[in-house]
Order: structure tokens, then C-alpha cells, then sequence
């Protein structure tokens, strides 16, 4: 008889990494960077413009476009002590939600003036208004305006600064605008790129479209708390951040006809994955005669451990995570730890590129 399941602490999921290993820059060409094939028993080393070979007329690739917003943005208090937002979230009426670095909080009702971009002078200023999303909430509430009335995407997009994950150390600059967002971005909303697709470029689409390789897209707004590591040894004691995401009806109907006809859903990303098993578990329509014939947006803290049951992604293409991170347990459920980690070690050992701006890997379902 087989034994009982494996449990899963923190521990588990921890790595030695050089910090040589962790990725600065983009590769020069999105489709030159590395991809650690791991759908066979032995990892292969290959380009990530090869990926076409390694799928099959009738799959279909899931993107999520998500795009970037320039959320970052400095000012300073009354007092003229500095400030940091990191902006969440566009809410109504012209207010955000945001993360705040400063010194000491400021208080509700309090004003801050916000840097503009070198030679604009329209009066950017933020607002407090409270905590969000209540009183006890992690991230705070303003109203972010200037004197033209503009609105919090219009003003992020002219004044802000891109916002570069904790472990690049160079500031943002114009190759960050282009290259830390991917050639599909759509929707903004985001304040972390999708990174597994940041891989794909124009001739490569062409190339999987001439391969019968077919595609469609979610949308799930990544927030800041991707970078979050795990803090309990006791997983189940973990709670996810929220994320917004939609699963448009076009994609409900690609889904279904991929796995009428025998293809396989191809996942590009962790975002992807939470975007369409959250779907599964939440929308009470899955699989019912009328589940494609509307869209579906929710929030979710879907947190994918190892025993997770999938319903929906077959294959999986994903970056090389953070230590002791909720999106190392999301891969280890999909593949497997066991290989998860051996794919790890190979990869250290031959040098591959960590994190947002590394190489990434090709992972199948684990057979039950």
C-alpha cells in the first residue's frame, strides 16, 4: 500500500544561491535567454526560441497581459521628511492603495508633494486618507491628483518610476520601460511583470503561430506581494496576498476546445496558473454548458502547495523563483518536489540566470 503523503514545512523550500546567479539585466535577445527543459526524466539544456519543437500543433499557450505600471513614486512630507509609495492598486475616484517607506507615518489628512518628471510642475501631491483595505490594512489610501485633474494611470504613467523588483540594484532606466514588460501587455494594472513571459518576442509568436501553437490570455493584476517570502514554518498558517484577475469568456471557449481535441493548456507563468486554478475552484460554472459564454473576474489567495490538485494547466513555463517563496511551492506541486529541486541544482551548477530577469524552465504536470 502506498504511504502517507509527504508533509511540507518552510524549510523545505529553502536554496543556497550565489548571488552571482541572480539576474541583473535582461538577456539581449528576450527569445536568446536560456530554458531548463524539465518534461523528461533528465533536464535539457536548451534556447528558449526552441520552445516551438517542444510543443504541439493543437496546445495552447495561456499569456497574461497584465502591464506594468510606473508605480513608484517620491516625495516628501509637510516636515520634509522623504517618501516612498508603492501604488497597489487604482481605486474610484481618483484614489489609490499603496505601500509607504517613510520615516514616521504621516497622519490622515496629511498632504504629500510627489516629485514630477524633470521639467513638469503640475502640482502632483498625494493625499492620506487611512489604511486600506480597512482600518487595520497593510497598505494605505490616498488620493493621488494634480492641478489638471488628471487621472492615477495618466499620472503614474508620466511622473513614475518603474518598479524594479527588491534584488536589482540598478534604478530604473529606459531599457527597464521596454524590457520589464512583455511585448503583449494590455491591461495595466500590475506592479510586477509576469515574468516567465517577458521571454517571448514578435518572431517568436510567429513562429509558434506557424507550429499550430495556439494562444489566448488572462488577466491577473501581480502585486508586490509576490516578492513576499513565506514566513511560517507551518504552511498552513500562511495567508496569500489578494490579486485581482479575469478569465475573459474567448479564453473559457480556447480551453475547452483545447481539451476537447486532445491539446494541452500551457501555462506562461505562476500568474497564469493562479489566474486559471483559481477560476476552476471559484467560478461555479467550470465546465458547465454555459461557462464560456461570460467572463470571470474574482480575487484570489489561491495558495498552491505540494498535493494541490490541478484541473486546468497541463504544462508550465516559469522562471527560477526566490528561496522559501509561495511560488517555489506552486512549482513543486505542479512537477513534483523531487524534480523541482534536482532541476534546481542542475541549474545552479551550470550557471543559469535567477529571478525577473533570468532564464526560465518548461515543467509538465506531475502523473498521480
Amino acid at each position: 500500500m502506498p504511504g502517507a503523503p509527504r508533509s511540507f514545512s518552510l524549510g523545505d523550500f529553502d536554496f543556497e544561491l550565489p548571488e552571482a546567479l541572480i539576474a541583473q539585466y535582461p538577456a539581449i535577445e528576450r527569445s536568446g535567454s536560456r530554458l531548463l527543459d524539465g518534461t523528461g526524466s533528465a533536464p535539457a539544456d536548451r534556447i528558449f526560441r526552441e520552445l516551438p519543437g517542444l510543443l504541439r500543433a493543437g496546445d495552447l499557450l495561456v499569456f497574461n497581459d497584465t502591464k506594468v505600471i510606473k508605480a513608484r513614486l517620491f516625495g516628501e512630507k509637510p516636515t520634509g521628511g522623504k517618501v516612498e509609495l508603492l501604488i497597489e492598486r487604482v481605486l474610484a475616484g481618483n484614489q489609490v492603495a499603496a505601500h509607504m517607506r517613510v520615516s514616521k507615518k504621516p497622519e490622515p489628512g496629511t498632504t504629500l508633494a510627489l516629485q514630477g518628471a524633470p521639467g513638469t510642475h503640475d502640482g502632483l501631491r498625494a493625499t492620506l486618507l487611512g489604511r486600506w483595505p480597512d482600518a487595520d490594512g497593510a497598505l494605505f489610501r490616498f488620493v493621488l491628483s494634480n492641478d489638471a485633474g488628471d487621472d492615477p494611470l495618466t499620472l503614474m504613467e508620466r511622473h513614475g518610476h518603474v518598479p524594479l523588483p527588491p534584488y536589482i540594484r540598478h534604478s530604473d532606466g529606459a531599457e527597464d520601460e521596454v524590457r520589464y514588460q512583455t511585448v503583449f501587455a494590455k491591461n495595466p494594472g500590475a506592479v510586477a511583470a509576469p515574468t516567465a513571459a517577458l521571454h517571448f518576442d514578435d518572431a517568436l509568436l510567429v513562429a509558434l503561430d506557424a507550429a499550430g501553437v495556439q494562444r489566448t490570455q488572462v488577466t491577473l493584476h501581480v502585486g508586490a506581494g509576490t516578492f513576499q517570502p513565506v514566513k511560517t514554518e507551518d504552511l498552513s498558517a500562511h495567508q496569500m496576498h489578494s490579486e485581482s484577475y479575469e478569465v475573459p469568456a474567448v479564453t473559457q471557449q480556447a480551453i475547452a476546445d483545447c481539451k476537447a481535441r486532445g491539446g494541452r493548456v500551457v501555462a506562461v507563468g505562476t500568474t497564469s496558473v493562479r489566474a486559471l486554478e483559481a477560476w476552476a475552484r471559484e467560478d461555479k460554472r467550470f465546465h458547465s454548458a454555459d461557462s464560456a459564454s461570460t467572463p470571470y473576474s474574482a480575487e484570489t489567495r489561491i495558495f498552491i502547495t505540494p498535493g494541490f490538485e490541478f484541473k486546468v494547466v497541463e504544462l508550465l513555463i516559469t522562471n527560477f523563483h526566490l528561496p522559501k517563496s509561495s511560488l517555489m511551492m506552486l512549482v513543486s506541486a505542479f512537477a513534483g518536489y523531487e524534480h523541482v529541486m534536482a532541476l534546481y541544482r542542475h541549474a545552479i551548477a551550470r550557471n543559469y540566470r535567477f529571478f525577473s530577469y533570468g532564464d526560465s524552465m518548461l515543467l509538465k504536470l506531475l502523473e498521480s
